[in-house]
């Protein structure tokens, strides 16, 4: 083809100038202000939190929530939420008083965000209230359906079918060492006029590792239960937040199924926990639990000694019968 009629290539588009990295993240964070300028009301579940160490500190949250991708797919939803430290004294204070837990992991929460972005820490969210109602409900809902499974299999009612012994003195007892209720209980036992073996298995009696710290004493006492007549699961008392160890289903679980009648005196007033509800006995406090001892003793050493009374009355009749038949056939013997 002749020179002349070769058409001249279109010329190639300049690439568009690159942004720096400081300039992308400055236009996402001013996209993200004009997108989501208000607060939002978001549920979530704490999955992690790192609280105030001093006065005027801050709360740093890790916020969760399982959900389904576009494809109906398992997607883990999370984000990084900051409770500042006047505002944590504002909320979190009325939040704990109101549902009676501390604000911990595991807790679904409905909570008031606002989205920032930093060009630096990237996306967060800073939280402005939070709801305590909607946590009541939830923990509320939670309960009923471990109630709802603890009586699906059963676990209710299987330790109040265990027979306990009328006079129950060999006991396997787990509490801390060093807790109040552990010793109340100890001199009440000590000052009654009967002989109880106690066996201490340790454990902790309150916060996270509870729970698994109880069920492994129960594993302990479990290995040895030939040695006991009963197990005692005591604590003294405490707030109500104290007492969450008693509420974790595998504990009320793990109480329900034990092969050997299980007391509990864990020192609360109004509520059952429900590893109160899966024991053969619910008592409210230690002392309560020693004094229920005692006076099981005390009726069985009450009946031997009316039993040893009546025996020995009828004793002493027949022996008077008999002493009586015998001057009578002496008498007779003499006559004849």
């Amino acid at each position: 083809m002749p020179l002349y009629n070769r058409r001249s290539e279109a010329p190639v588009p300049a690439p568009p100038a690159p942004l720096g990295l400081a300039e992308l993240l400055g236009r996402v964070r001013l996209a993200l202000h004009r997108q989501f300028p208000e607060s939002y009301w978001v549920v979530a579940e704490v999955a992690d939190l790192t609280k105030p160490r001093f006065a005027g500190g801050h709360c740093y949250l890790t916020l969760t929530e399982q959900a389904t991708d576009e494809r109906g797919q398992p997607a883990k939803a999370q984000a990084r939420a900051t409770l500042w430290s006047q505002r944590y004294q504002q909320v979190v204070p009325a939040f704990e008083a109101h549902t009676g837990q501390p604000l911990r992991p595991g807790l679904r929460l409905l909570l008031r965000v606002q989205l920032r972005f930093h060009e630096q820490y990237g996306l967060s969210l800073d939280v402005l209230a939070l709801d305590p109602s909607y946590t009541v409900g939830e923990l509320a809902r939670q309960r009923l359906l471990a109630l709802q499974t603890l009586e699906i299999k059963g676990l209710l009612e299987r330790q109040k079918r265990l027979a306990l012994p009328l006079a129950p003195q060999r006991l396997a007892v787990i509490s801390s060492p060093t807790a109040a209720g552990f010793q109340d209980f100890v001199r009440q036992l000590e000052e009654a006029p009967y002989d109880f073996a106690l066996t201490l298995f340790p454990a902790m009696m309150q916060g996270d590792e509870a729970p698994a710290s109880i069920r492994g004493a129960l594993d302990a006492v479990r290995g040895r239960r030939a040695q006991f007549e009963a197990v005692v699961i005591i604590r003294g008392g405490g707030s109500k937040t104290d007492l969450l160890a008693f509420d974790d289903y595998g504990l009320a679980a793990a109480v329900g199924a034990f092969p050997l009648p299980v007391l509990t005196g864990i020192g609360h007033e109004r509520d059952e926990a429900l590893a109160d509800l899966t024991a053969h006995r619910a008592l409210k406090t230690p002392t309560a639990v020693a004094a229920f001892l005692v006076e099981r003793l005390a009726r069985v050493d009450g009946l031997l000694h009316h039993l040893a009374t009546e025996i020995r009355a009828a004793a002493g009749h027949h022996l008077r019968q008999h002493n009586a038949h015998l001057d009578r056939l002496t008498a007779r013997g003499r006559a004849a």
